[in-house]
């Protein structure tokens, strides 16, 4: 027996002494201090068994663990009571005792239940069938969903404008090709996608002998300049595209005679070879439909070299004919017979004032044709440029409605600021400088500019908005000076473009299942009256006299 054990005894024979001496009626008042602090270890010894005690149903009896710290128990015997409580002492061990949770034989008891097992499997069920509704619920909603188009096969030609600088002298204050790399960087502010160069070869007018392809004419430079050019331009992710049309600086038409058609296209050949390898992204050929005609078997020869790619020309490159014919039959049947990738014509210049012709053959073309392989273009290096065809104040007009027909617009240099013929169909480029100017010229520059800004945000949207990259073509309404029709590509946005060339205002009223009842504006030819954000209702369209707007709306399901 120990120390602590021989202790408990003698405290609990002197306790049943005390209980067997009679009490007196006053106790002293050391006593009754003495007894208050005893109650208090009472209480608080008495709430550790208790505690004890509780332990020793969670873990299960005198089994296991639980067993240790019942016998534990069973040595914190009982040392003194009084007024119904028990003084306790606790041995070192039990106190320092601590429960931590059930072991592993304990739990793998448990587990093994019929009451857990149940619940097990119940959870079980619980969670694969919410894992099974989600997915489900996923499903539907992919099935109800309305599917997005395949994006269709396009070209670089077909993502924005074509910029066509017939004449170096012209466009540059170097009047060269060195000047015309300088240029880059404003082109680039343009969006467009490639430009027209040429033709800038040797060709002494209706003089088929003396054509030489492959040399660059001294007035436009040297073959150095021309790949510094291409190089500057390829750095922008601008292409170029060389313009070799044979005699086009005489009278006897683009091929010379007939007699001399087969020798001059054979020595094309041999010259699309060097230029290609000088990094060219293309060529521009005028009246394609008389050598298509004229030597057929050559003609093919000219097409595989420029668009057949190859390990040694792995890139796509674009063959543009250029031909006079203004009807949209003609045109649509040059596309089938000749092969080439775009074909410009002047089918947006047929002569008749009635818009509604226009719309007519807008649309036999596109419902013919891929509209990857329509261009649309006014004026040009033989025709002129916009500004003087159509007059000053339609040239946002016109830019408006090259820029948002389905197929690539075509633009002449100067285009962009409405730059005038003047009696040559060459006319100085006007570029911006911070010379001082007087107010006639002042408001010049302020109108060159607004159609600049115009021209570049145009082209922007041109360049990123599906509708109108490649966007179906819905005609709305047309009648002899207006007309309106949609741009919309599967879930993008939806833009609507409205012209009045009349020199009165104009009422169109659309009304179509594919419209809804209010679109907002997002370009018109004029901001002070058409405001950008402005909402307008389709049922009500007013467009003031040679006004035209670009309209927005959002894809409703």
């Amino acid at each position: 027996m120990n120390s602590e054990e021989t202790n408990v005894e003698l405290r609990v024979a002197e306790t049943k002494d005390a209980e067997a001496e009679p009490k007196d009626a006053a106790e002293p008042p050391a006593q009754d201090a003495a007894d208050a602090d005893a109650t208090e270890a009472d209480v608080s010894e008495a709430d550790l068994d208790q505690e004890e005690q509780e332990k020793q149903l969670m873990t299960g009896g005198r089994g296991g663990r639980g067993g240790d710290r019942a016998a534990d128990h069973d040595a914190a015997a009982p040392v003194a009571e009084k007024n119904g409580s028990v003084k306790l002492k606790i041995p070192e061990e039990a106190a320092e005792a601590k429960f931590t949770g059930l072991n592993k034989e304990e739990l793998l008891r448990v587990a093994g239940t019929p009451g857990w097992v149940r619940t097990r499997w119940a959870l079980l069920g619980v969670f694969w069938l919410g894992w099974l509704g989600m997915l489900l619920g996923a499903v539907l909603i992919i099935l109800q969903a309305p599917r997005c188009r395949d994006l269709p096969a396009t070209s670089w030609w077909n993502h924005g404008p074509l910029y066509q600088v017939g004449n170096l002298r012209a466009f540059t204050e170097a009047h060269d090709l060195k000047g015309l790399e300088q240029k880059v960087n404003a082109l680039s502010r343009l969006k467009v996608q490639g430009v027209v160069v040429g033709p800038i070869h040797v060709a002494p007018p209706d003089e088929a002998m003396s054509l030489r392809f492959e040399e660059v004419s001294p007035e436009a430079g040297n073959l150095e300049q021309f790949k510094g050019f291409v190089q500057a331009a390829h750095k922008k992710g601008i292409s170029v595209v060389l313009d070799l049309t044979p005699n086009y600086l005489g009278s006897s038409g683009p091929w010379f005679s007939n007699i001399s058609v087969t020798n001059v296209a054979e020595r094309l050949k041999s010259a699309l070879v060097f230029w290609l390898n000088q990094g060219v992204d293309g060529v521009q050929l005028s009246e394609v439909e008389r050598v298509s005609t004229v030597v057929p078997s050559l003609w093919a020869d000219i097409r595989a070299i420029v668009q057949n790619t190859t390990e040694e020309y792995p890139n796509k490159r674009v063959l543009i004919g250029v031909t006079d014919r203004s009807s949209a039959e003609d045109v649509s049947s040059l596309l089938s017979s000749t092969g080439v990738d775009v074909l410009i014509s002047r089918v947006l210049r047929s002569g008749d004032p009635d818009v509604s012709e226009l719309a007519r053959s807008v649309q036999r073309l596109y419902s013919s044709h891929n509209q990857t392989k329509l261009a649309w273009s006014l004026g040009g290096r033989t025709e002129g440029h916009l500004a003087s065809l159509v007059g000053p104040a339609l040239v946002k007009l016109h830019q408006l409605l090259l820029l948002t027909l389905p197929g690539t617009p075509v633009f002449n240099y100067g285009d962009e600021i409405g730059l005038m013929d003047e009696g040559t169909k060459f006319p100085k480029m006007l570029w911006d400088s911070d010379e001082e100017l007087n107010e006639t010229l002042q408001d010049e520059r302020s109108e060159r500019l607004s159609c600049l800004s115009f021209f570049r945000a145009l082209s922007e949207l041109r360049g990123k908005e599906r509708s109108l990259l490649f966007g179906d073509f819905v005609l709305l309404s047309n009648s002899s000076s207006s007309l309106a029709y949609l741009r919309v590509w599967d879930q993008s946005e939806r833009y609507l473009a409205a012209f009045n060339w009349a020199e009165e205002a104009a009422l169109l009223q659309l009304t179509d299942a594919a419209l809804p009842r209010r679109a907002a504006v997002v370009l018109s030819t004029n901001s002070s009256v058409l405001p950008a954000d402005t909402s307008l209702d389709l049922t009500d369209l007013r467009l003031g006299p040679g006004q035209a707007a670009l309209l927005r709306f959002p894809y409703r399901g």
